[in-house]
């Protein structure tokens, strides 16, 4: 490996803490012909944060790597790593991910802060939605499902309800991630490592050994996973993890293409939970509060959720044909609700609903439109 210059580190260093301090979930590094341009995802959109010359962003890209555990050398695969690192005074967790370009690599690094614990309560400004969250944490077996698109918060809903069960019913909670995503000595917490031959698979041997009350699997991806996630719910225990799907009825769609029977998943599925992230505002004042709104410090995000339980799941997955009209409340039903109450802006929901807000979002993403430089 070729020495990293004090420079590289420190500018390195910057770039990350830039990040945390504009509150982006994500940093992307993309490769031109002559210069990598350096983005921003802040609240869902992409904003340019700065433009790099080709040979500094490629010595940024190798400490990342570097720091990151992958192998500097190996340009032509993709490749992805973790680590942790104290930003501003706070434990931040990366996840880093590379893909080859004709250029050079792109690379994007997910931040992931380690100390804000949240409650249910926190995670919706829409009581009806919260409510729903609560009430599936009484369930002590079975197979609860989150779904959604990356950076939709699965991953935080996903550890709150964990932190909401071990509270409640001091349970042993074991779980099997790829990376460790947020660290929580409450929990068993075990790390795949394929290069050392340690799959998910064996992580699941090994944790139905280790007498768990629930076991949480990071993210349900291919065959075998979700086929281990049923059986790990029809031996008595409360199974919980993440799947990339668009809705809630998507998500038990997307079960079945894995290979797991519809009787299964009536025999163990409990709860789907699908849920997107939406900028909210001021019912009063609008975008910007006024200085003595007692609304000042409201979220600027929100979470919007599809929650499939009870007899809405027990009908859908006993139906041969699906109607027309959901037994349960969709996004479009949050974002029409928001628009009514002043929550959501209504250019945010002209009747297109959650399909509509997110081709907007990615014309813009594509365009730059309206994004100025964050840096």
């Amino acid at each position: 490996m070729t020495e990293i210059s004090a420079e590289t580190v420190e500018k390195s260093r910057e770039l990350l803490e830039h990040a945390c301090q504009a509150e982006a979930s994500d940093i992307h590094f993309i490769p031109r012909v002559e210069d990598t341009l350096v983005e921003l995802r802040i609240h869902g959109y992409l904003y340019q944060m700065t433009l790099l010359p080709a040979a500094d962003a490629e010595r940024i890209i190798n400490h990342f790597k570097y720091l990151s555990g992958m192998d500097i050398g190996e340009r032509r695969l993709p490749q992805s790593g973790s680590m942790r690192l104290i930003i501003n005074s706070e434990v931040v967790s990366l996840r880093l991910s590379t893909l080859p370009t004709p250029e050079q690599e792109s690379l994007v690094i997910r931040l992931l802060p380690q100390q804000k614990e949240l409650a249910v309560r926190d995670l919706s400004v829409f009581q009806e939605a919260t409510e729903g969250l609560a009430s599936l944490l009484n369930f002590n077996s079975g197979m609860i499902l989150i779904s959604g698109p990356t950076g939709s918060g699965k991953t935080t809903t996903l550890y709150t309800m964990l932190m909401e069960l071990q509270k409640r019913y001091h349970a042993r909670i074991i779980t099997i991630e790829d990376p460790i995503e947020i660290r929580n000595h409450s929990f068993v917490q075990m790390e795949v490592n394929e290069k050392a031959h340690f799959s998910y698979a064996e992580g699941f041997k090994a944790i139905l050994r280790h007498d768990p009350d629930i076991i949480m699997i990071g993210e349900i991806r291919d065959e075998n996973t979700a086929k281990m996630a049923v059986r790990a719910s029809l031996t008595g225990h409360l199974v919980l993890s993440t799947v990339h799907a668009f809705n809630a009825s998507g998500t038990i769609r997307r079960m079945t293409e894995l290979g797991v029977p519809q009787y299964d998943l009536k025999e163990t599925l409990v709860g789907v939970i699908a849920q997107r992230l939406v900028n909210i505002q001021c019912p009063e004042c609008g975008p910007v509060c006024r200085t003595d709104c007692s609304n000042r410090h409201h979220p600027s995000r929100t979470g919007i959720f599809e929650i499939l339980t009870g007899m809405a799941l027990h009908e859908y997955l006993s139906s041969r044909s699906r109607s027309s009209r959901p037994a349960y409340k969709t996004f479009d039903d949050y974002l029409e609700e928001g628009v009514t109450n002043g929550l959501i802006e209504k250019r945010e929901w002209k009747g297109g609903g959650i399909a509509n807000v997110e081709s907007r979002t990615l014309e813009k993403e594509r365009t730059g439109k309206d994004a100025d430089s964050a840096w």
